[in-house]
């Protein structure tokens, strides 16, 4: 096995879920991650803990191509919430998910509607598994380095370089940035002359994401006041949703909520994600990428949201760690993250004050107030 696998299992354990003896942990990983699992299994024997194994997601349906053919079957008025997996979820102390795929599109032909309206029916399992000590990560599966446009070896090395890191490092640097946006009223964005946004954040609180919850790392992050969001914002980064892309996505903003969008490509995934809830058409994350050994495009938000010189913005589902005492969290059965690229002609302005311009930090070398 690639000493790589066992290194990231390691960082996974022994960091993001912090896993002690005796604890029940659900590992979500499909076959195509068969090292990955293994070497989890390993370090979770090593530490004396409960590990159950699931084969797909966060969601319990099997393989891609058993998702598909479940959805392909059943009427949306029949999806309700599994009642079994939400059992095991809330009797669970941690939970590590991946989501590497033999075929990215298997779910294209799947629609949006019915995906909406399964994302719905497990709204209370997701919530369950957020409740948990939780990591996202993901395996450098063929399918995936075919998305990323890379050949398997090549994106294995941006995988592992990408997990693989000095996290402790990367804490005390994000840290500067957390720093700025926890005690802030406003923050505004600006990128071309396409996007132009402000939003509230306000008692809400940053966190500092260094390989606790998604692996990769590499952002900090905040949520929104609900109803602050004001302006409009060009997403010049694709966004890849149930196999679906989406291209240049534009929402506008009125108290908060989106009162018009469009799409150059695929505008009905777009309008199929804002029309699941009331939540939907509502900010929920504010993130700031800062990890730029991601360096590319990928297709896999997971790593795209963490590239350095960007922002993104999730619409539905705020994390309740982020959301501030007495403040309203959104919520959603979604959580879309969507990116800016802010490598020109862009800053980030808290309270009035520049704090990043065209990618570089104020408390950065090369910063241009």
């Amino acid at each position: 096995m690639d000493s790589r696998i066992r290194q990231h299992a390691a960082v996974i354990v022994d960091r993001c879920i912090d896993l002690q003896p005796d604890e029940n942990v659900v590992v979500s990983l499909p076959p195509v991650a068969e090292d990955l699992r293994v070497a989890l299994y390993e370090k979770i024997g090593e530490v004396g803990a409960n590990p159950v194994m699931l084969a797909r997601g966060d969601r319990g349906i099997g393989t891609d191509r058993a998702a598909r053919a479940y959805l392909q079957a059943i009427d949306a008025e029949d999806l309700s919430t599994p009642e079994h997996l939400l059992q095991l979820y809330e009797h669970a102390d941690a939970a590590v998910v991946g989501r590497p795929h033999r075929n990215v599109t298997e779910q294209s032909d799947v629609s949006t509607e019915l995906g909406a309206a399964f994302a719905e029916a497990h709204r209370d399992v997701l919530n369950a598994r957020l409740s948990t000590k939780w990591c996202l990560t993901q395996y450098p599966a063929p399918a995936d380095a075919q998305l990323a446009g890379m050949s398997t070896a090549a994106y294995e090395d941006f995988v592992y370089d990408a997990v693989n890191k000095d996290w402790d490092a990367v804490e005390d640097h994000q840290q500067q940035m957390v720093d700025i946006l926890n005690p802030a009223e406003e923050v505004r964005i600006v990128s071309g002359d396409t996007t132009d946004v402000t939003m509230s954040v306000a008692d809400m609180t940053t966190l500092n994401d260094c390989g606790s919850n998604n692996l990769p790392a590499g952002e900090v992050f905040t949520a929104p006041v609900p109803d602050s969001v004001e302006g409009e914002v060009v997403f010049d980064k694709p966004v890849y949703h149930q196999a679906r892309e989406i291209q240049g996505a534009a929402l506008t903003f009125e108290d908060g909520e989106v009162v018009s969008f469009s799409a150059e490509q695929n505008e009905d995934v777009l309008a199929a994600i804002l029309d699941t809830d009331d939540g939907a058409r509502r900010l929920g994350e504010l993130g700031i990428g800062m990890n730029r050994d991601i360096d590319r495009f990928t297709y896999n938000m997971l790593f795209d949201e963490k590239m350095g010189d960007t922002v993104h913005m999730a619409l539905g589902r705020a994390y309740p760690e982020t959301v501030g005492e007495g403040v309203e969290q959104n919520d959603s059965a979604k959580h879309v993250d969507m990116i800016v690229d802010m490598s020109e002609d862009s800053f980030i302005e808290v309270d009035g004050e520049i704090v990043q311009r065209n990618g570089t930090f104020v408390f950065e070398d090369g910063f241009d107030a």
